[in-house]
């Protein structure tokens, strides 16, 4: 919406020329973002509690969690209105990707409301139906990736890009549709296992959102992509612009979320910045690269995947508790030692992602 008025402007005076710039945009969208979680955050925590909306704790969970019962719940509220706003007053509204993105997002948003909403009404963890949830995020999804399928057809968009292989790019066709629905379903689903702490999932949320906003301006630059020997993707360097939006307003929870939590993201967090993920790394052709980057929510679901198969075919656990995360608290961890040492890896992954680029 800026990058319209700014044009317009322009032939006033030439100093508004400098919003047509993606770096600065980028920067504006991060503050605009944050200053925006941190401004509306207090009122929606006090109305979460008016409400009555806290959080319902698993009764097999770690002890130290009882604790939690009650503390407001679905403030994922503030970062998607963070996010979107944020996008629509800097990102150029031109740009289809943009659209896309906020489609995944807001989606994704209100099947977690609804999750979230099931879950409070009904005084337990259950919340909506697996299958029900499940059907309408495939919805989403497919409808997104239908639409980018559409808008990049056999061309570099509908590639795949192998890391470590700066010639092995796969022209995917029609299988680029179900492939890319994997990416977002199932990401969207790891950042969901992963918050359970104070947190805990938040910040790799950030750390992978500021990597692929890098990528995504790499990615949109003819230069930067021919220089990485990554394909160039017109439409990928706004997405820097959704990134960076990404970026703040999870800052800005975190001024709200951190030990001990004022205010708990719910599924209507989680779910949407899971999805938004997924749908960037489709978007910037690094759906690989997004394991490395997000290896803590691989790490987390495959914990899961693991506890499951094991207790179905030997009827024994291999971790105390799964996710992964309170099998630690449970061995003894403090939880804000368990949050910091998974904050450090995930730090750590990003930064080999980001390396790979490179070592082609």
């Amino acid at each position: 919406m800026l990058v319209w008025l700014s044009s317009y402007l322009q032939q006033y005076h030439t100093g508004f020329g400098v919003f047509q710039y993606i770096t600065v945009r980028a920067i504006m969208a991060l503050l605009t973002a944050l200053l925006i979680s941190i401004w509306i955050g207090p009122k929606v925590i006090r109305h979460l509690q008016l409400l009555k909306f806290g959080q319902e704790v698993r009764n097999d969970g770690p002890e130290s969690h009882l604790s939690k019962q009650g503390t407001p719940t679905m403030g994922g509220i503030m970062i998607l209105f963070a996010i979107t706003v944020t996008t629509l007053l800097w990102a150029n509204l031109n740009n289809p990707y943009i659209w896309v993105s906020l489609l995944v997002l807001l989606g994704f948003g209100a099947i977690g409301f609804v999750d979230d909403y099931c879950k409070i009404t009904r005084k337990n963890t259950d919340g909506l139906i697996a299958r029900w949830k499940y059907f309408w995020l495939s919805i989403v999804a497919l409808v997104a990736v239908s639409l980018l399928y559409w808008l990049g057809k056999d061309s570099s968009a509908t590639t795949l890009i192998v890391p470590f292989f700066k010639n092995l790019m796969p022209q995917l066709g029609w299988f680029y549709i179900i492939f890319a629905y994997f990416v977002i379903v199932g990401t969207s689903n790891a950042v969901n296992l992963t918050d359970g702490l104070d947190g805990l999932a938040i910040v790799p949320v950030v750390f992978a959102a500021a990597a692929f906003g890098l990528i995504a301006w790499a990615t949109g630059n003819v230069e930067w992509a021919k220089y990485l020997y990554i394909p160039y993707i017109k439409y990928d360097a706004e997405l820097a612009v959704y990134c960076t939006a990404i970026v703040g307003a999870g800052l800005g929870f975190l001024w709200f979320n951190t030990y001990p939590a004022l205010v708990f993201m719910g599924d209507v967090g989680s779910l949407a910045l899971g999805g938004a993920l997924g749908s960037i790394a489709v978007m910037v052709r690094q759906e690989l690269l997004l394991v490395i980057m997000g290896g803590l929510f691989v790490i987390e679901t495959l914990s899961v995947i693991l506890q499951v198969s094991s207790y179905k075919l030997r009827k024994k656990r291999i971790f105390r508790m799964a996710p992964i995360h309170h099998h630690f608290e449970l061995k003894g961890w403090p939880e804000t030692r368990v949050i910091t040492r998974f904050w450090i890896l995930s730090f750590i992954l990003v930064l080999l992602g980001l390396i790979t680029l490179k070592l082609r």
